[in-house]
């Protein structure tokens, strides 16, 4: 897929190419990488910006959806920062419930949920995805945890992944609002995050409870320190490296705060994203690679980038295809 920078997702896509045979696949599948991949979000593209990542995909989701009017339901799979993308794609082509495109051939089940693009959302998974930013304690191991360290990265973090780092640090103040991230977790104006995220029959955070360098195990299961499980080594011979496994209800609006009222509160900024993330229910997968010859290399290993270096993670990927909803 071409680079599709500057066009307003907002418009919908060029006419349709010509619909594939009949009786094609009616399940679209979203793979979003991290920083410096490829597709429409291609090497440099990646230090954009999350929000400008995010108006690429959509732009180019909406331009796959019309080359396949067959389609009728979409899942995401996102690594990394192609996490946040993704929460942010969909959050620009959300519909509200009753609210689908004009002669589209889908019918959603539940009318309750909404819809990406007149399509029924079905999976969004994440591996190894920073949802709480790279901003905080451990957040990022390969700091080792040092507070000094940790605050002067902040301080430069623009310097080498330029907008894309202020948004994962939290340091952007676009306009006076409050950091992308944090905005991310609610509704606003016309992107409808969380709403979004509501749309999907079920979420997914596959993390690494250590030796990810990259993204720490907090802010990629999407737990506060407290919360992080007691795991033991996996007895399984099918998925050997997945060492935990939870569903986390959503919240209710008693147990968690109305994200517009959070400044009321004296809340950090990861308690507030914690918050916004938590109303919607989550599967939460944990992974360890502790016994692994390239454990150094887990950030990478969860999701196999290498078929070769990082072929130790081949059970995680059938975990995630053995539990994918169809």
């Amino acid at each position: 897929m071409g680079d599709l920078a500057g066009r307003d997702c907002r418009e919908e896509a060029a006419a349709p190419a010509p619909a594939p045979a009949v009786g094609g696949p009616d399940h679209l599948v979203i793979m979003v990488h991290g920083i410096v991949g490829s597709n429409s979000n291609m090497h440099k593209l990646t230090l954009d910006g999350i929000d400008v990542m995010g108006e690429r995909l959509a732009q180019e989701v909406i331009e796959e959806i019309n080359k396949r009017p067959q389609i009728t339901k979409i899942s995401f799979v996102a690594h990394s920062v192609g996490g946040l993308v993704a929460r942010y794609a969909i959050g620009r082509l959300y519909r509200p419930p009753g609210q689908s495109l004009e002669n589209s051939p889908q019918s959603l089940t539940d009318s309750n949920r909404g819809n990406i693009h007149g399509l029924d959302a079905v999976n969004f998974i994440t591996v190894a995805s920073p949802h709480l930013g790279s901003r905080g304690n451990k957040q990022v191991p390969f700091l080792f945890g040092v507070t000094a360290i940790e605050k002067f990265a902040c301080c430069i973090i623009h310097f080498i992944f330029r907008r894309t780092g202020k948004h994962l640090f939290l340091t952007d103040n676009d306009d006076g609002k409050p950091p992308l991230l944090q905005l991310m977790v609610d509704d606003c104006e016309d992107l409808r995050f969380i709403s979004a995220l509501q749309a999907f029959q079920r979420r997914v955070a596959y993390s690494n409870v250590g030796y990810d360098h990259i993204v720490g195990w907090r802010t990629s299961s999407i737990r506060g320190a407290s919360e992080l499980p007691k795991w033991v080594d996996s007895t399984s011979k099918i998925y050997p490296h997945i060492v935990y496994e939870e569903l986390s209800k959503a919240e209710t609006l008693d147990q968690c705060a109305d994200v517009a009222d959070m400044d009321k509160d004296n809340c950090t900024l990861e308690e507030r994203l914690l918050r916004g993330l938590k109303r919607v229910s989550w599967e939460k997968v944990d992974v360890s690679f502790h016994n692994s010859k390239a454990r150094s290399a887990a950030h990478s290993v969860i999701q196999v980038k290498d078929p070769v270096v990082h072929s130790e993670g081949a059970d995680v990927i059938k975990h995630m295809i053995d539990h994918f909803v169809t």
